[in-house]
């Protein structure tokens, strides 16, 4: 059986969302079997968070890992570049609490990986892959999340918003087996997609403390008179964004279940609510 790391070491710099710090993250090759996972370099003994379901520590407006009172946040765009790309194991190294958010999107991170490439592992006993044979449903109101059974694994989403430039938007993208099409296509298709947010929950969410290295340079505004920095990636490409979140939130189980995600209106608490109940199933 085969899995894979990096050929060679990425190094990239930028500023935190939510912190406002700026950060150094090294990505580095790992042994097989190692799995993906964080190393705070920048705190004494350089703890290890691992990238798993298990060490998510928060999710508002963002998915945060943390073993005692060690985290790292927003790990998504990171995780799901990597996994989409086909990096089962990796170490990744950062001097601060946030991985950097670049230009909001994930092209920066699967840029890097093409860049150095992958190198195969043989692994001896890896686990079989996880065939999702029953519907699994997480919903709250008219938000849902639900892993539903299907020969291949396929992700869709569906977002509804009340201002014109967004309204109900709909994406899918499918992971497929052979790995070259899939990483192009997911480079190609979700990670040039851009984080957004909306005009007037902006300052709220600075008053909460949030969003303090957050610019119109790394995330997509929208108001009622329309995107306040255009043009757009992609027609739809908020919803493609939310597939983008997603995808390395569901990174966080090792690999991806044989399964169609689909998605509405979803949050990460919900995206690992899932994730928490597939993993109990299994």
């Amino acid at each position: 059986m085969q899995q894979h790391t990096l050929a060679g070491e990425i190094t990239q710099t930028g500023v935190g969302l939510h912190s406002g710090v700026n950060t150094q993250v090294r990505i580095l090759p790992s042994p097989p079997g190692s799995n993906r996972f964080f190393v705070r370099v920048d705190l004494p003994n350089s703890p290890i968070i691992p990238a798993q379901v298990a060490a998510v520590s928060q999710t508002v407006l963002s998915t945060q890992l943390g073993k005692g009172q060690v985290c790292v946040r927003t790990v998504e765009h990171l995780l799901a570049a990597l996994a989409a790309m086909g990096v089962d194991n990796a170490r990744i190294e950062i001097d601060g609490p946030e991985v950097p958010l670049l230009d909001g999107s994930a092209q920066v991170w699967c840029e890097r990986i093409a860049e150095v490439g992958l190198f195969a592992q043989m692994v001896s006993n890896l686990p079989a892959p996880v065939v999702i044979t029953e519907p699994i449903w997480i919903y709250e109101g008219d938000t849902f999340v639900c892993a539903l059974p299907a020969p291949e694994t396929r992700f869709s989403y569906g977002i509804d918003f009340n201002l014109a430039a967004i309204g109900n938007q709909w994406h899918s993208w499918l992971l497929t087996t052979n790995l070259e099409k899939s990483s192009a296509d997911f480079a190609s298709e979700i990670a040039p997609a851009r984080t957004f947010g909306l005009q007037h929950q902006i300052e709220h969410l600075q008053k909460s403390g949030l969003i303090k290295g957050g610019s119109l340079a790394n995330a997509l505004v929208c108001g009622v008179e329309g995107w306040l920095n255009p043009p757009l990636r992609f027609a739809n490409e908020p919803v493609r964004h939310k597939i983008l979140d997603l995808v390395g939130d569901l990174s966080l189980l090792g690999i991806f279940p044989v399964a169609h995600f689909l998605a509405y209106k979803a949050s990460h608490n919900l995206h690992i609510q899932l994730a928490r109940k597939i993993l109990e199933l299994i």
